[in-house]
């Protein structure tokens, strides 16, 4: 063997490569906020439609809702006059408002739990049934779902009528039951029970749906391990399935409540266009402020004041989102 095969071989460096051109300020000022413009430009149109639509009347029952506004400002017999707020002070002074505030929560805390309990049950069930089943279930929501408004308030009045009610007659069929000729809006706790049920029974599809879908996103191997270290059906769905579809089961309360809150039609159909006291809500309370009393300033203020209360669970609906984006 030779000296020159014993010899360690030099290392070579690698070449140097060239450092890149180097970007003008301008240039990088061009493009970044050339990509900063994106974003809004696609917006644009959105933002557009929200403005026109939304803008105005929101401006519109600011601006009432600080002035002297009934009938003879309408038609222009006298000028709108500035009040300040005068209409607030009315409005929160009112003992029957808060009445209705009361009411107002009650029930759309009712049906928010209602919803839900009942959308997470079927949606678990959906998960757990075969798929011709599945499928006519989906049918049915969906109809559900797609059917206005209206027409289901008709059908429940119609289910729910003293005396041609199918309702009443079911329940009669039972032993020592004798529910002809009941009078289920008789009473104000009564009626709003019924019109919650029609409320969740418009809203359970939305839920089931969406929760399924979610639902879809549980690793079965999570639940698996689950049930070998000894959990059961409420342990796994508690420790396991619930946390996946926390930020799903958020914003489907948040919705829920804001929906449920502005429930309207159920309330102003079931009793032929004049809600009694004991079923007024904020928007049917506002609506009579407005139109019936022919009072607009203090009906602008009443929505107004809902607009508020609005905001406060949307701002508590933001805030469990950025602690589930924080955790995340």
């Amino acid at each position: 063997m030779s000296a020159a095969d014993t010899t360690t071989p030099a290392k070579v460096p690698p070449p140097r490569q060239a450092p890149p051109p180097a970007v003008p300020k301008a240039l990088r000022r061009r493009r970044t906020s050339g990509g900063a413009a994106v974003p809004w430009a696609l917006l644009a149109p959105c933002l557009l439609i929200l403005a026109l639509v939304m803008g105005y009347p929101l401006v519109r029952l600011v601006t009432l809702s600080f002035q002297k506004f009934g009938q003879s400002q309408l038609w222009g017999f006298q000028p709108a006059e500035s009040v300040g707020f005068d209409n607030f002070s009315k409005v929160l002074g009112d003992s029957e408002f808060w009445t209705v505030v009361v009411r107002t929560i009650v029930f759309a805390a009712g049906s928010v739990v209602f919803t839900m309990v009942l959308g997470m049950l079927i949606a678990l069930l959906l998960q757990r049934v075969s798929g011709w089943v599945k499928t006519l279930i989906n049918i049915a929501l969906v109809a559900t779902w797609g059917m206005p408004i209206i027409v289901a308030t008709t059908v429940f009045k119609w289910l729910f009528d003293s005396d041609y009610g199918i309702l009443n007659a079911l329940l009669s069929k039972l032993p020592g039951v004798d529910m002809v000729g009941h009078n289920w809006f008789a009473s104000g706790p009564q009626g709003l029970a019924v019109i919650m049920l029609l409320v969740v029974w418009g809203a359970v599809p939305f839920v089931v749906i969406t929760l399924s879908a979610g639902l879809t996103q549980v690793p079965s191997e999570l639940e698996e391990a689950a049930r070998l270290d000894g959990a059961g059906a409420w342990g796994v769905f508690r420790y396991v399935t619930l946390p996946i579809l926390k930020p799903i089961v958020v914003m489907l309360t948040t919705l829920s409540v804001i929906w449920d809150m502005g429930v309207f039609p159920q309330v102003f159909v079931m009793r032929g266009g004049h809600p009694e006291a004991e079923f007024q809500l904020l928007t049917t309370y506002s609506y009579d402020r407005a139109f019936v009393v022919n009072d607009y300033a203090q009906g602008s203020a009443i929505a107004l004041l809902t607009v508020v209360l609005l905001l406060g669970v949307v701002a508590v609906y933001m805030r469990q989102m950025l602690k589930i984006g924080e955790v995340e």
